[in-house]
């Protein structure tokens, strides 16, 4: 086999990546955010007294979590537009996958962070009159926030390694304009492994960060 490898060709191709990137980033981003603001409501509904909060949010929760994420975004941009009668463009059908499914794991990471006070600080602030929401809001998550952060850091890092998954949707990000690149040069490994590279860079500062968040916990406790 006779392939000489030339990284040259990717001081051309490095402005179409970087756009890839950015697309990335759109995507990654707002996933979090909704996925963890939307994850914690239904916390709150899989701990309701209700069964009729707690049952849809625990068959929400299981949906997402035990089915693959390749799936649920091919289902949402094919399939859900027959059901609501409206075509969703590429981005928003990924945008929409990579929250709901970031939604269901947060659920359960606030879930557990939640359950991990114990009861006594729950009774104490009842005992003095306090509501519910404000128990939650002054007391239980000031101190299941700390727990939670490396959890949170560990899902942030999940959903930009997902969100390569958007390409097969035909999304303009990193992956899709390395595939493109690569079938146009037909030079995969020089472009690949610069994608690959690109996607280290990105993501390894929140690995970091985890893994000292952890060990700090770990000293503490």
């Amino acid at each position: 086999m006779n392939y000489q490898i030339d990284f040259t060709l990717i001081l051309n191709s490095l402005p179409v990546l970087l756009r890839g990137l950015l697309v990335t980033i759109q995507l990654w981003i707002p996933s979090i955010v909704i996925g963890f603001s939307l994850g914690f409501l239904l916390a709150l509904a899989r701990l309701a007294r209700s069964p009729f909060l707690r049952i849809p949010s625990l068959g929400y929760i299981e949906l997402f979590r035990d089915t693959p994420v390749l799936i649920q975004l091919i289902w949402l941009f094919y399939a859900f537009p027959i059901v609501i009668g409206v075509q969703l463009s590429p981005f928003t059908a990924a945008l929409l996958g990579l929250a709901l499914n970031t939604s269901a794991y947060s659920a359960e990471i606030f879930r557990g962070g939640i359950q991990s006070i114990v009861s006594g600080q729950w009774e104490g602030a009842r005992a003095l009159g306090m509501r519910h929401t404000i128990v939650l809001r002054r007391i239980i998550l000031p101190q299941v926030f700390k727990r939670m952060l490396p959890a949170f850091t560990n899902r942030a890092i999940e959903v930009a390694k997902m969100s390569s998954l958007a390409s097969v949707i035909s999304v303009h990000e990193l992956m899709y304009q390395g595939r493109l690149l690569s079938s146009a040069y037909y030079r995969p490994l020089e472009i690949l492994t610069t994608v690959a590279v690109i996607y280290f860079i990105l993501i390894y500062p929140g690995s970091y960060l985890s893994m000292r968040l952890g060990r700090r916990m770990a000293a503490r406790s």
